[in-house]
């Protein structure tokens, strides 16, 4: 029998990017038991210009983030950022997760805009559309770079990723912390590893990003678990337990998004369902459109993260009680934002800012 060649990715077509000009679509061409090669991961050099992206959504709390490389390795199924393949011509779908780029002048670029007169500082996010420590981190470095940077120029940094690469990193991140500057934000959507592998195809598997939070706490890095996204009838059932492995690690705080659905994601997640879960698909899709005002996605700013109606009120309640038996609902320090200087060996000026 042939090995199925999209074993170990998320998603099951190259659904057509909403700008591509022709429009692709799969038809069996009497090949379908013949050998097939296995996708490969293709990762390609970006010249970026800039490097800190900036936005003003009342969602998220952070207005400054980077992301060191477009694309996911990952394969999360779900991935909001998928979308964002499309603007470069590629699928939302496979390419994804198999056509990668990386941004390999980073961190010369951050240091740039550090340097610059009119700079100020505030937290920046390393991640949002893309995982900071995905595995072609472990080649390019390009994370590690980012962080050392925010180390010598003394910056507040946030992050967020499901891998457990980021306990390389522990050095320069417990030093950050120490000083305020630093905290982190572990993404665990499941304890099932069989949900895991076919959700989440190539992000660790669930004990490990429980054994990062305790890592990251133990090196005193505040340490947020992200229950994200809350996928109904496939792991709601789980909040309890996520909240309580990783409130024993050491986590400190928590958060939570309920499923997304945006332009090409839908029928990419419509086809994993029939994929990989037949015998719920019609109820998944059902309650997803139950808190979504009868459609796959709401884009409303303050409705997209939470949801809306008797199910996503329900998700809200016990997310909070849980919350608040674990001691997960405390307030959470800001980072330093005062301590921002230009390193002693940074150009010719000097210093420009005082010493934190």
């Amino acid at each position: 029998m042939s090995r199925d060649p999209l074993h170990g990715r998320g998603a099951r077509t190259n659904v057509s990017g909403r700008y591509e000009r022709f429009a692709r679509e799969a038809f069996d061409d009497g090949w379908a038991g013949e050998e097939v090669a296995r996708l490969e991961t293709v990762v390609t050099a970006e010249a970026a210009k800039s490097i800190i992206s900036t936005n003003q959504s009342p969602d998220i709390s952070f207005d400054q983030s980077i992301n060191p490389y477009r694309g996911c390795e990952h394969g999360c199924i779900y991935c909001y950022a998928r979308p964002n393949h499309a603007y470069v011509g590629l699928s939302p779908g496979l390419d994804f997760e198999t056509k990668l780029f990386v941004k390999p002048n980073a961190a010369a670029l951050l240091e740039a805009e550090f340097a610059h007169p009119r700079y100020r500082p505030r937290t920046i996010m390393l991640g949002g559309v893309t995982d900071i420590y995905q595995p072609i981190e472990r080649g390019y470095g390009v994370t590690r770079a980012l962080l050392d940077v925010m180390e010598r120029w003394r910056h507040p940094v946030a992050l967020i990723t499901k891998s457990q690469l980021v306990m390389r990193d522990l050095d320069v991140l417990a030093r950050l912390a120490e000083r305020g500057l630093a905290k982190a934000a572990i993404s665990v959507t499941t304890l099932d590893r069989r949900i895991a592998r076919v959700m989440e195809p190539r992000a660790a598997a669930p004990h490990r990003r429980i054994e990062t939070i305790r890592a990251l706490s133990s090196a005193g890095v505040p340490t947020t678990v992200m229950v994200a996204p809350i996928v109904p009838a496939i792991n709601d059932g789980e909040i309890e337990a996520i909240l309580e492995e990783c409130a024993k690690a050491g986590a400190s705080a928590a958060g939570y998004v309920v499923l997304r659905l945006p332009r090409e994601i839908k029928d990419l997640f419509q086809e994993w369902l029939a994929q990989h879960f037949p015998d719920r698909a019609a109820r998944v899709m059902a309650l997803v459109r139950q808190m979504r005002g009868g459609r796959d996605y709401d884009p409303e700013w303050g409705k997209r993260q939470r949801g809306e109606g008797p199910y996503a009120r329900l998700i809200a309640d016990r997310f909070a009680r849980a919350c608040r038996k674990l001691g997960l609902d405390r307030p959470r320090s800001p980072l330093d934002h005062t301590q921002f200087r230009r390193p002693p060996d940074y150009g010719p000026q000097g210093d420009l800012f005082a010493e934190g």
